[in-house]
């Protein structure tokens, strides 16, 4: 038998580079029908009002001569006054409402300083510039699946094993995350074809597997048109592999490959095999795209079914549309609200939406970081790969409870319940009540443990090698619970480890922390960030609770939030925290719309979001019930063009 190579399309010349020229030549969509808010212009106005009475006249006084065209710090308000809705505009106006709100900005050297009443409605009004913005979906977010992704899918479709893709590099997905192909990846997803065409294809000579016969069905019989027998493969494998019908011209490329395979002396079997190979190294295959313009002069549409469909099960599942799916998208019936609603539950009770953990929920808690955290074993010889796998497998299946159960969004604050083994039992001092590897579900008793604050998984990937750090869990707290933004450090402020020894010795970690607060850069975020790092600080680097320190001195957990409000220990810390339920779901939904859509929210997204959240109100802002409402909300299902 003669070999063909197919050479990557992202270089070559071969009829395989032709794949890419199909990038677009897709279905066009429906057009939309949106019903008028009757608020948004009321709300328009007021904005209008506010921004140039109040937001523009506070600029000027107290932000323009530092952050002007200088843009000190990365920040420029003069550009922001000058186009206060546009997409550059949103950052600077999030860093100027964090540093105001801390007080950072201005500085306390400053010439002019607001009042506390000043700032207050400064960062208020800035609140308020979302309703300046169009109503507007933003684009669908073009990328490339991930390797996790793409591992499922070419489970879901071919019946491989996931660990064909292990030689894919990690990524990062996410907000604002757009994937593209280097010259190595296009290399390495050529392999995985040639691997994946071996795996489903039985030697010459022998009876076809399974898998093949469903892909390309019986061989045909003599006499039969074998190239009208080859055209009707291409489409059902593109049909699969791109997840939507395919176009004629698509569908001509996939027959090219063919023609090329026959007149190569490949026999049928062989050239079926090629067309699988051009169609897992099609951009059609490796990318999520929208579908092509539609014939409208609307510049916002619907998402065609077929890409609602993908986006609904990569969303939940990290996998392609199933059966059911697809075939709802055939008949243009996803859009509908009930049956939109009623799939996206189906989703979600099936096993496979583990992956929104795995996507989404290990990136908001940051226990991801978990597996390329270092400690030192010396101090903690516990922390063993069982361990760390324990500690994973307990944050996802105390958010795959919360989510299945459709529990209220305080639970991930505060619970009365986890999930252990043996091993990760002994860091919860209950390894005497809890036996085995398996892990199970647990009451627990300790109202200090409970919800990820108290997690071992979070506690450790917030630490140090080794040792315990306020400062990061309080980062972690505000930003990854609450939703606040920090700014960030200043660039000449060392960190503990790198202060003068001498200045130093003989203070506890906290002493050594609060001089941070001595440099008048650092002293307003410490004093919000300080206070709720060490109300956890009962727990040591890996989680093991604890009555004193490092340097055998009882630990004080006491501490203020920035709205005065005291607490102290870990138990009263989460209560405080567990009332800001209305801020959790907001930052909880945000996080979950970002990730969903492939990128940053601004302008009109916010608007969404508020609406997304009275309506979850009403029933305690319950989690499955909040990832419905993104699901089927304006910026899940339509674009703009």
């Amino acid at each position: 038998m003669k070999i063909i190579k197919i050479v990557p399309l992202f270089f070559g010349h071969s009829i395989v580079a032709r794949l890419a020229l199909a990038l677009f030549l897709v279905d066009p969509c429906r057009a939309e029908t949106v019903g008028e808010v009757s608020d948004e212009a009321a709300l328009r106005d007021e904005a209008r009002k506010i921004f140039k009475g109040k937001v523009e006249p506070f600029v000027n006084k107290y932000c323009v001569k530092c952050h002007g065209s200088r843009a000190k710090a990365g920040i420029n308000l003069q550009s922001a006054l000058k186009n206060p809705n546009g997409e550059s505009a949103a950052l600077h106006w999030k860093k100027a409402a964090a540093n105001v709100k801390v007080h950072d900005m201005p500085p306390d050297d400053a010439s002019k300083i607001p009042s506390g009443e000043e700032r207050r409605q400064f960062i208020e009004w800035v609140g308020k510039i979302k309703y300046l913005a169009p109503r507007d979906p933003g684009p669908f977010v073009i990328r490339r699946l991930t390797k996790t992704e793409y591992a499922n899918t070419l489970r879901d479709l071919y019946g491989v094993n996931e660990s064909i893709a292990d030689s894919l590099p990690e990524e990062v997905v996410g907000e604002g995350f757009l994937n593209s192909v280097s010259p190595l990846q296009s290399e390495l997803f050529l392999g995985i074809a040639n691997q994946v065409v071996e795996q489903v294809m039985a030697p010459e000579g022998q009876v076809p597997a399974a898998v093949q016969k469903r892909l390309f069905g019986e061989p045909p019989t003599q006499g039969s048109d074998l190239r009208k027998e080859a055209r009707k493969v291409a489409r059902s494998l593109a049909r699969d592999a791109y997840r939507r019908p395919p176009s004629d011209a698509e569908l001509d490329v996939l027959v090219d490959v063919y023609d090329l395979a026959r007149d190569n002396e490949l026999n049928q079997s062989a050239a079926f095999g090629l067309m699988l190979k051009a169609v897992l190294v099609s951009p059609q295959f490796l990318f999520i795209t929208p579908a092509g313009e539609p014939e409208s002069k609307e510049k916002i549409v619907l998402l065609d079914d077929h890409r609602l469909a993908s986006r609904l099960s990569y969303f939940l599942w990290s996998a392609p549309p199933d059966a059911e799916l697809a075939a709802l998208a055939d008949q243009g019936k996803l859009h509908k609200p009930d049956v939109l609603k009623t799939q996206v539950e189906r989703l979600l009770k099936d096993a496979r939406s583990r992956a929104l953990f795995d996507g989404f929920g290990a990136q908001w808690l940051r226990v991801n970081e978990l597996d390329g955290q270092v400690f030192d074993l010396k101090t903690f010889p516990q922390m063993t790969p069982v361990l760390r796998a324990a500690m994973m497998e307990e944050a996802r299946l105390f958010f795959e409870s919360i989510v299945r159960e459709n529990q209220i969004v305080v639970r991930f604050v505060d619970s009365d319940y986890t999930f252990l083994n043996e091993p990760l039992a002994k860091v919860y001092g209950l390894e005497q009540s809890v036996r085995g590897p398996k892990m199970r579900r647990v009451k627990l008793e300790n109202p200090n443990r409970g919800g990820i604050l108290g997690m071992p998984a979070v506690l450790a990937a917030t630490s140090f090698p080794n040792r315990t750090s306020p400062v990061r869990r309080g980062v972690w707290v505000l930003e990854q619970v609450l939703g606040d933004r920090v700014p960030p450090p200043p660039p000449d402020i060392p960190e503990l480890e790198e202060q003068d020894h001498k200045e130093v010795e003989g203070l506890t970690l906290r002493q050594r922390t609060e001089l941070h607060q001595s440099e008048a850069n650092c002293r307003n975020c410490h004093k919000v960030l300080d206070p709720i790092g060490f109300g956890l600080e009962n727990f040591d680097a890996i989680g093991r609770w604890r009555e004193k320190n490092d340097e055998g001195l009882a630990i004080d957990s006491g501490g203020k939030l920035s709205n005065g409000k005291g607490f102290s220990s870990p138990a009263e810390l989460k209560g405080l925290l567990a009332r800001r339920e209305a801020d959790l779901a907001r930052n909880l939904t945000k996080r979950l719309m970002a990730y969903a859509l492939g990128r940053q929210l601004e302008g009109y997204d916010q608007i969404v979001v508020d609406r997304l959240l009275a309506k979850v109100a009403k029933d305690k802002y319950r989690v499955r019930s909040i990832i419905v409402e993104v699901i089927t909300s304006y910026l899940f299902t339509h674009r703009r063009i």
